[in-house]
């Protein structure tokens, strides 16, 4: 029998209210407390094992999106409770109070309750960079590229990567990055950052798109977004669609286009839906051989049955 849950949603939002209001003293005692309560919890009630994992995604498109790009064989558990979020408060009020280390640390277990936040990333990337950590920062920055389901999280991945080439006075790739980021991001103040530098270091060469993109892929670095994000995005977006949920079904269909663009985004809910059609017409004809009898139906590829 699972123990009782060690913190209320209440009780997070409080904390959170406190760390709104800058208030981050008041704030970080209480943020300990429901850590510490959380800790004891999912010790007894959310283990890990070689079969299971527990994740506090917080939709279904991120666990779909997950079980695609990580190809994570385990059976995947709901936590009951948003961990990721709790984490994520702890490691912003240490931020404010300049204790990097322990921002760190709390950062790291945000993005293991929730791999697929890309903000987590992005966060515990700029405390590594400040603790001197250029490896982690690039790595972490590296991998959003391949889970970004918006276009501000990826533009700031690429000007993290794009600083990292300037750093190593590499022309191309730097204008790759940069471009890549002007087209995702254009308001993000580290795009701005990253042309002001790029512009100082490199200004009087000459780059183009093509030598920058194929730059890009010489450092390993992919010069467009992963395509799984999205046809993930379609996919919960077809299935919103059917429950009747037409606002959903527009947001996430919007957010694949911001993601891919408008010609992209349409084949990939051309290729989906060509997908979903010849799957019901196995289906039909697995029921007619058996006779009129429903045959199994076969989750979504990705998802766990």
């Amino acid at each position: 029998m699972k123990p009782e849950l060690p913190f209320s949603l209440e009780d997070l939002y409080r904390a959170e209210n406190f760390l709104g209001q800058g208030e981050v003293e008041a704030a970080l005692p209480l943020l300990r407390e429901l850590r510490d309560d959380a800790e004891a919890y999912i010790a007894v009630a959310c283990p890990t094992s070689d079969e299971v994992q527990w994740f506090s995604f917080s939709d279904a498109f991120e666990r779909l999106a997950y079980r695609r790009v990580e190809r994570d064989p385990r059976r995947l558990e709901q936590a009951p409770l948003p961990f990721d979020r709790l984490y994520s408060d702890l490691g912003f009020a240490y931020i404010r109070l300049e204790e990097w280390a322990l921002a760190r640390d709390a950062l790291m277990q945000a993005v293991r309750w929730d791999p697929m936040n890309c903000s987590y990333r992005l966060d515990l990337a700029e405390v590594f960079h400040i603790l001197g950590d250029v490896r982690e920062w690039a790595s972490l920055s590296h991998s959003v590229l391949d889970r970004a389901s918006d276009p501000r999280s990826a533009g700031r991945a690429y000007a993290n990567l794009g600083q990292l080439f300037c750093d190593e006075g590499n022309a191309k790739a730097a204008a790759g990055c940069l471009s890549r980021a002007r087209a995702l991001a254009p308001r993000e103040r580290r795009v701005d950052a990253l042309a002001d530098r790029a512009g100082a270091l490199f200004g009087g060469v000459e780059v183009s798109d093509e030598d920058a993109a194929a730059e890009l892929e010489n450092q390993g670095v992919p010069a467009s977004l992963n395509a799984e994000i999205a046809i993930c995005l379609i996919m919960c977006a077809t299935d919103a669609s059917r429950a009747g949920d037409a606002d959903e079904a527009t947001r996430l269909t919007i957010r694949a286009r911001d993601l891919v663009g408008a010609d992209a985004a349409a084949a990939l809910i051309r290729l989906v839906r060509e997908s979903d059609a010849e799957l019901a017409a196995e289906r039909e004809g697995a029921r007619d051989a058996n006779g009129g009898a429903a045959a199994p139906a076969d989750p979504k590829e990705g998802t766990d049955a």
